[in-house]
């Protein structure tokens, strides 16, 4: 099941907002409609925004055809949705770079982003449940955080992948979702997808994780990531940081998993990440809060990171 994709002119995702109590498909036939549906985390996760941002491009190259400086301007829309993960700018600059040669080079470039993180998920999901047998024996506990499975990245999934291979290798025990704030994702996405799947597994609030860790009960932690800076840094949702503070203490692996689209090597580090505010509506309906949607975690706390083509093991002082 592909959870974004072009289909007879208009680009159909499934309303993430919606799950698990609803399997509610959309139709985006706008460049509007799609920035809506990305700004409310109807379509969301690195690779799965890569994808949103190449097909908002092929909208607005058909909508615009007419009208370059229009076109423009949807275009720089759709690249700033959300300012965080780098996949959207990348997909929506791919597929902008077609626009002199007519509304269906930009669409075929836009499912050649599609087909692009499909091949990576099934890349990343090899080479990941290789680097986890290899780090923690057999059948390891894993605790993974926020939603990383086809939801997020077309088909398949980052980190999520990797935990599917490894229960379709018969090599995994169980697995811990931390709930993931905001929006619950863990607790509604990542639970939803390995319900489908049959897999074992528990949910925690975010703040058990370390205890969790340090009580033995889990063998690895693995997530995704929005960005991965050049020095290795790690910026993923909210809560990352303190699992990997987490891992660090008990002494288990900390590992990353994300397509080559999500490394920044533009970016030095995680300082120069722009973090999303998500508000406090999604939070609180009185007072103040404060609600970032991401953090940053430092590449000292990380393992491995695990792209489609390489694992790059930066407790060894390797950098992406």
């Amino acid at each position: 099941m592909r959870t974004i994709d072009w289909v007879n002119g208009a680009v159909e995702i499934i309303d993430q907002t919606a799950l698990p109590g609803e399997e509610r498909v959309l139709r985006l036939h706008t460049v509007g409609e799609l920035i809506a549906a990305i700004q409310s985390l109807a379509v969301r996760g690195a690779p799965a925004l890569g994808v949103a941002g190449a097909f908002g491009v092929a909208l607005a190259a058909r909508i615009h055809v007419d009208d370059p400086v229009a076109l423009a301007v949807a275009v720089r829309k759709v690249e700033t949705a959300r300012p965080t993960a780098v996949n959207l700018a990348r997909g929506a600059q791919r597929a902008a770079a077609l626009i002199p040669h007519g509304p269906e080079a930009v669409l075929a470039e836009a499912c050649a982003v599609r087909d692009s993180e499909i091949a990576a998920s099934a890349a990343m999901a090899q080479l990941g449940a290789d680097l986890v047998a290899q780090l923690c024996g057999a059948r390891p506990r894993l605790l993974t955080h926020c939603n990383t499975g086809g939801l997020a990245a077309v088909t398949v999934g980052t980190a999520l992948g990797v935990v599917g291979e490894l229960h379709h290798r018969g090599r995994l025990a169980g697995v811990i979702a931390s709930e993931t704030r905001p929006l619950l994702q863990g607790a509604r996405l990542t639970s939803w997808e390995l319900t489908r799947w049959g897999i074992e597994h528990r949910i925690a609030v975010d703040s058990a994780g370390p205890f969790l860790m340090a009580r033995g009960e889990v063998d690895a932690v693995i997530l995704g990531a929005d960005r991965i800076c050049a020095n290795g840094d790690v910026i993923n949702k909210i809560g990352t940081y303190s699992h990997a503070l987490g891992a660090k203490r008990a002494g288990i692996p900390f590992i990353v998993v994300a397509p080559e689209s999500t490394v920044d090597l533009g970016t030095p580090s995680g300082a120069h990440v722009e973090i999303e505010d998500r508000g406090a509506a999604e939070i609180t309906a009185w007072g103040e809060a404060v609600n970032p949607a991401f953090d940053i975690t430092p590449a000292d706390l990380v393992t491995a990171i695990v792209t489609d083509r390489r694992v790059i093991r930066v407790d060894r002082g390797q950098t992406p």
